[in-house]
């Protein structure tokens, strides 16, 4: 019971991130989106900022599980874009969590977690290589350093693109992804 209950604790915080932001929400939105008290709440996670971190690790472990997944013979582009395809579903089902800014005292506890560090150096190197795989193929511009590209990529699992294009109601989700991953890895450019 208490498992499942964190569970559904974490789920409507991952929930609430990706349509609030982390300065946006409360611990009574997630009170009252698990349907319990507050204080039943705080017997799970101490503050906001905690629960917030362990909805951030687990959308990390989570992306990290796909990368694992992913067929080994897949190009190294074809693997970026399949991380950049997952994130953009997350994304437009409302689960990607807004990144925090940069003076969100989130961002500090994020930081000295170790789960979410090592998580995030983990993805990091991983999509690295296959970065530099890419552009040593001629795939992605040699000329980009592969940190642009990196964050690039991670851009996208928060792109303001996929909000407007989604509430304009002019394309399906599969429209959307395939339009924001056309435009991130082959460009403005008429071919």
């Amino acid at each position: 019971m208490h498992q499942a209950r964190e569970r559904a604790i974490l789920q409507t915080a991952c929930d609430l991130l990706g349509s609030k932001s982390f300065d946006c929400m409360t611990m009574d939105d997630v009170a009252g989106g698990v349907g319990i008290a507050k204080a039943s709440l705080y017997k799970h996670f101490g503050s906001k900022e905690d629960l917030c971190c362990a909805a951030m690790v687990k959308v990390l472990h989570l992306v990290n599980a796909h990368v694992a997944g992913l067929d080994p013979s897949l190009a190294a582009v074809d693997k970026l874009r399949a991380v950049v395809r997952w994130s953009l579903e997350r994304l437009l089902e409302g689960e990607m969590p807004l990144l925090p800014s940069h003076n969100s005292t989130l961002r500090a506890v994020l930081m000295s977690n170790k789960d979410y560090a090592d998580g995030v150096v983990l993805l990091s190197d991983t999509l690295g290589e296959w970065i530099v795989q890419a552009q040593t193929e001629g795939v992605l511009d040699p000329q980009l350093p592969p940190l642009v590209v990196l964050y690039t990529l991670y851009a996208r699992a928060c792109d303001t693109v996929v909000g407007f294009l989604q509430e304009s109601g002019l394309y399906k989700n599969d429209e959307i992804m395939d339009l924001v991953l056309r435009t991130c890895f082959d460009g403005l450019r008429a071919r």
